[in-house]
């Protein structure tokens, strides 16, 4: 016989997998009765007549129950079920989806199944998401694996979709950098999708976190790619695009973003290239601010006026006083010019000039030699 404990585990195990989520109408019957009642009428179909919307979720599945299968199968994994009873739910980060402009699109997840042995709340208290194109260029994958390196690094846990492409280089950038990542899955905790991954997901799960509100045995589908894609914008405190179509999944990601706030950002590419077009319109549409480095991504979410421009670095010639800096472009690249000749070419007085050459001198940029002056090594740069 059960304990109450497991008896409620495996109610929430069966109601995670009895509605295709997210069920906003499910999860608010959960809210009032509890999952382990709640269960119980979806079972048996008992519903009152304003829980219409519920029968109608979960009459497809009600009479399956694999709750206590689909845990055995997680425990096997090393994965989990986390519910919104749990410490380590990330109900802040998943707040934005209740409001009432994006929960009629999806809310949040009844719940979740999780892979990897650390809190999950811990792992989106700072966290960015770096979404791209599938079909990426070398380009992307170059910029993607910094950011990701650069972003884990300092601490931030890179959150992407485990895909080919971007995200896969964000995970590996971040990986290869000793940093948090976490992967959000449009299939079962139990599934490798995209096959091709099989290693760096089981990797992401060591190191990181895998996520999904699909139950063990869910496969991928196009639709769940774009019901997931509004987790990987929630969980994250800014979203940046690094290469999209037009149409794509990712400016799908960069769309639930902006619904829920979040701030966007876009790397910019090749005028050429058909994989930076979304993020060309992104950021001329003003939908997403112009990113390049991890300094400008971590602009977005700090708040204490950080500043991501980098100046240019100094050159020797920086300050110069106007007749230092016209005798200093008198004299050529290679070759050397007598005071007279350097008069000539600046038009200014010889003694003017001696003047300069000297200052010039001291700052190491000329040097003297044979009665003539020449640019010392680096003197222009």
């Amino acid at each position: 016989m059960s304990t109450p404990d497991e008896a409620e585990r495996r109610a929430w195990a069966y109601l995670s997998a009895v509605a295709e989520p997210p069920c906003a109408p499910l999860i608010a019957l959960v809210a009032r009765h509890g999952a382990v009642e709640t269960a119980r009428m979806v079972k048996a179909q008992s519903l009152p007549a304003r829980h219409a919307a519920v029968r109608t979720a979960t009459a497809a599945r009600a009479a399956v129950d694999r709750g206590a299968a689909d845990l055995d199968t997680a425990a096997r994994l090393g994965a989990r079920l986390v519910t919104r009873d749990d410490d380590e739910w990330p109900a802040w980060s998943l707040l934005a989806l209740d409001t009432a402009s994006t929960a009629a699109r999806g809310g949040t997840p009844l719940a979740l199944w999780v892979r990897g042995a650390r809190p999950l709340e811990s792992f989106t208290q700072s966290a960015i998401g770096v979404v791209g194109a599938r079909a990426s260029s070398s380009y992307g994958d170059h910029v993607a694996g910094r950011l990701g390196g650069d972003l884990a690094a300092q601490g931030w846990t890179v959150v992407s979709g485990g895909a080919y492409g971007i995200d896969g280089a964000a995970h590996r950038g971040a990986l290869g950098a000793g940093g948090p990542t976490l992967a959000v899955l449009a299939c079962g905790i139990d599934r490798d999708y995209p096959a091709g991954h099989h290693r760096l997901l089981a990797e992401i799960a060591s190191h990181g976190l895998l996520i999904t509100e699909y139950p063990p045995g869910t496969t991928a589908a196009k639709h769940r790619f774009l019901t997931r894609n509004r987790l990987v914008a929630a969980l994250s405190g800014a979203l940046v695009v690094v290469e999209a179509g037009r149409r794509s999944g990712a400016a799908n990601t960069a769309a639930w973003a902006r619904h829920l706030g979040r701030p966007l950002g876009a790397v910019p590419g090749p005028v050429t290239s058909a994989t930076s077009v979304g993020c060309h319109q992104m950021i001329a549409d003003g939908d997403a601010a112009l990113v390049f480095d991890a300094a400008s991504v971590l602009a977005l979410v700090e708040v204490d006026g950080h500043d991501s421009h980098v100046p240019a670095p100094p050159r020797p010639t920086d300050g110069l006083p106007p007749a230092q800096f016209e005798v200093l472009e008198a004299l050529p690249a290679r070759a050397g010019r007598t005071v007279d000749e350097i008069a000539v070419a600046a038009a200014r007085p010889a003694d003017e000039v001696r003047v300069a050459l000297a200052m010039l001198e001291v700052r190491g940029l000329v040097e003297t030699a044979a009665g003539t002056w020449r640019l010392a090594r680096g003197g222009r740069s």
